[in-house]
């Protein structure tokens, strides 16, 4: 197909059958248990909003009760020489909670095995996966030896980033242009240029693109029509949390943030108040919870399990037998793409943290630091097999 000639569109169409649920062949040693297969959703559909409870409660809504669970302190208790639990007891807890997610390092052996002969397809969270957590966002910068990792992965392995950063503000921080870059939880994507004459883009619509975006023929954005609407909400978060000592507020193109890590956790109720009564304003938009974050959304059926499906199918492998994905995240929002990967045993979710949590994911590594020795792990399995 002739990409310059055929226009970008941002509608996908239905798949002609669901995916094998035994596509990989894995044996039990590895996957858990064997789930039924599913389908890919052909239309960006609208979440149902449920009627709102009284708005002038965020408990009622349990807003406030998901901002504390999504915020766990980190390391605060190994700090703490009073803590009633010692650090010994945490590492114990750890390691119980690894004889249901393990290593994915220690583990590797059955990884690479399962992906013998077959086509692995990296996916990669940013925050917290790429680079470690910090107070300041716009300071959340990867090591030069981790971008060295990506890069060598993705020399012989489609890799992307998914992130609920803006896509612009992801590409900047990374700097690499092999990869694919999915920004806003998966809702604005491009593909890196050496592969746009392989992309298959019989699923994109251009009604909704620019003059401009219809040009870049390897760009995907399902809610481009929410634009103004998030660019407005932006405006009206920065204004009314303003008087709050820590809040800060992000616009990242199709997502507006509101982060309270730096927040007395006291001030937690106003900030989630605020944003509660604004919404319901917009009831064409919602809320989601990531890491000491709240974020505003587009109210379409669309996360990033959706971008992962998106991404395969675009490389013309979301129906491929012998395709091995393997998504690492550290977030909430990541949970979408391990339940993806996990349902009909199509690839692997590896959670990065350093905490016991309940998770989607087959395996787990600890911090971005294990990532790193992750990505190296692969690198140095191909080049051996290559050999």
């Amino acid at each position: 197909m002739d990409l310059k000639t055929t226009k970008a569109s941002n509608v996908l169409t239905d798949p002609t059958s669901p995916i094998s649920k035994s596509r990989l062949g894995l044996n039990s040693s590895v996957m858990p248990c064997s789930q039924s297969g599913t389908s890919f959703s052909s239309t960006v559909q609208t979440v149902p909003r449920k009627k709102p409870p009284k708005l002038d409660d965020v408990h009622s809504n349990g807003w406030l009760e998901a901002m504390k669970a999504s915020s766990p302190p980190r390391k605060q208790i190994v700090k703490n020489p009073f803590a009633e639990v010692s650090s010994d007891d945490i590492e114990c807890a750890y390691h119980a909670w690894q004889l249901k997610f393990p290593s994915a390092l220690l583990c590797f052996e059955k990884i690479i095995e399962c992906a013998r002969d077959k086509k692995v397809v990296i996916f990669l969270d940013y925050d917290g996966t790429l680079s470690p957590i910090v107070d300041d966002p716009d300071r959340a910068f990867m090591s030069a030896d981790m971008r060295f990792a990506v890069r060598n992965a993705a020399k012989y392995f489609p890799t992307a980033i998914i992130s609920g950063r803006k896509r612009e503000m992801v590409y900047e921080l990374v700097g690499l242009t092999e990869l694919y870059y999915a920004g806003s939880h998966g809702m604005d994507i491009k593909f890196p240029r050496r592969d746009t004459s392989a992309i298959s883009i019989d699923h994109l619509k251009s009604d909704k693109l620019s003059d401009q975006q219809e040009n870049e023929f390897n760009l995907f954005q399902p809610a481009g029509e929410y634009l103004p609407m998030i660019e407005e909400v932006f405006r009206i978060l920065v204004n009314i949390t303003k008087d709050i000592k820590g809040a800060k507020v992000e616009n990242h193109k199709f997502c507006a943030s509101v982060h309270y890590r730096n927040v007395d956790e006291k001030s937690w109720k106003t900030i989630a108040q605020l944003v509660h009564d604004v919404l319901k304003n917009y009831p064409r938009l919602r809320l989601t919870h990531g890491r000491k974050v709240l974020e505003v959304r587009p109210g379409i059926d669309w996360n990033k399990g959706k971008a992962v499906e998106f991404l395969l199918k675009s490389m013309n492998l979301g129906k491929n037998e012998d395709v091995l994905p393997i998504y690492i995240g550290d977030d909430k929002t990541d949970e979408d793409a391990f339940k993806v990967l996990k349902q009909g045993n199509k690839g692997y979710g590896i959670l990065v943290s350093s905490t016991p949590k309940d998770s989607a994911a087959f395996f787990s590594l600890k911090e971005p630091d294990e990532v790193n020795e992750f990505l190296k792990f692969l690198v140095n399995w191909k080049e051996e097999i290559m050999q």
